[in-house]
């Protein structure tokens, strides 16, 4: 059975761009579920279909029912949202979570995870993303990995203790590197300059990555750890007590694993 008839559950950065990348494949979205009903109206319009805030009016008649939800919620939503579907395939989107969420509730499962950071108010290319499905049995596997093959060129297989090293992983290169350009900025707007001046420098340590090992790519006092070049940083940050203490412990950390 190709999963060409969709629902959504969830209206948020994943399930909008899925939803949007599932269109251009040729799937049939069917209707969007949110409990909100800005978020699924605003998603079912972007998409043209019909939306609702009822598990009850959730349609029965897909073949694949797409659920990118905050964990805690999903966990809640499983039993009613498989109700009357017996024949239909579930997939969560999640990396922290386990497939195995779905085990007495559904027949068919598994999961559908895209390894990207997304933005509803940016468009991403789905044939750079690589996506990391696990399902149920070696027939559900082979059509969810039809399915993302449609979606981008790297489709790998992964257990749901890989992904879970995989979200933490994510949250490292992604998330808090993040957190250390909106430290930056903070930084320079305190200094009058603008965040503008780094992005040279960012695209070209990504750039590296892509040639060299993390390790190998290192530059920077705390590699040698130069403390003369510390100390002048650490004074510099005085009256920012946290961050005072996020670079001495960053520093040192480099320093260990250099």
């Amino acid at each position: 059975m190709a999963l060409n008839k969709v629902v959504l559950i969830g209206a948020g950065n994943v399930a909008t761009h899925l939803g949007k990348a599932l269109q251009k494949t040729g799937c049939d979205v069917l209707q969007v579920y949110s409990r909100t009903k800005a978020s699924a109206s605003e998603l079912a319009e972007t998409l043209s279909v019909a939306s609702t805030t009822s598990l009850e009016e959730i349609r029965p008649d897909a073949s694949l029912y797409v659920v990118a939800l905050k964990d805690a919620v999903l966990q809640q939503l499983i039993p009613q949202l498989v109700k009357g579907k017996p024949d239909a395939v579930f997939v969560h989107t999640a990396g922290s979570m386990p497939m195995q969420v779905w085990e007495g509730h559904a027949r068919r499962y598994g999961v559908l995870y895209p390894m990207q950071t997304f933005s509803k108010r940016r468009e991403v290319d789905f044939s750079e993303v690589p996506f990391f499905v696990e399902a149920d049995g070696e027939e559900t596997l082979q059509e969810l990995k039809e399915l993302a093959g449609r979606l981008s060129p790297n489709v790998r297989e992964a257990t749901s203790e890989q992904r879970r090293s995989l979200h933490l992983a994510a949250v490292f290169a992604c998330n808090f590197t993040n957190h250390m350009y909106a430290l930056c900025d903070r930084l320079l707007q305190k200094h009058g300059l603008p965040f503008e001046v780094m992005l040279p420098l960012i695209d070209e340590t990504a750039r590296k990555v892509h040639e060299l090992k993390p390790h190998e790519a290192q530059t920077g006092p705390a590699v040698r750890y130069d403390e003369n070049v510390i100390g002048k940083h650490l004074s510099l940050l005085a009256d920012d007590p946290e961050c005072q203490e996020l670079y001495e412990k960053i520093s040192k950390s480099i320093y260990r694993n250099r």
